[in-house]
């Protein structure tokens, strides 16, 4: 009897350490120069933040100058976000001969940027609460 109460225990406790809290996230883009092409939206973790593919991206399309991207079921953690003005349509980010960017980015939080956008200007905490994040070009 003892050993199927501890067994039932051991069950409801594994189920709990495994169900993770989720939430929706609204990330809306605004001061984009024009309607072209698309916005291209990726979310990081800390381990992969621009480095390999976002934990979750999206590519949608741009009205009057504003975009909105919508994740569900994201766990809460700790976040960082990238996005960019595809305006050729080419699925990429485009530099000039210089190295500088030649379409418009922007990152979570906002930061003056000069350089590459780092983690920890990027990160935020994504909880039950927080859920919408404005970017602003």
């Amino acid at each position: 009897m003892m050993k199927t109460v501890l067994i039932c225990v051991m069950l409801a406790l594994g189920k709990l350490v495994l169900a993770q809290e989720t939430t929706t996230i609204t990330i809306e883009v605004e001061n984009i120069a024009n309607d072209k092409g698309q916005l291209i939206l990726g979310m990081y973790t800390e381990d992969d933040f621009l480095k390999t593919k976002p934990y979750y991206s999206q590519q949608v399309k741009i009205n009057d100058g504003k975009a909105t991207v919508v994740f569900k079921d994201v766990p809460v953690g700790e976040y960082g976000i990238s996005c960019f003005h595809d305006v050729n349509g080419n699925q990429k980010m485009d530099f000039e001969p210089s190295g500088m960017p030649a379409e418009d980015y922007g990152v979570s939080n906002n930061p003056m940027l000069y350089g590459p956008p780092r983690w920890d200007d990027a990160k935020f905490q994504l909880t039950k609460e927080n859920n919408t994040i404005s970017i602003r070009f």
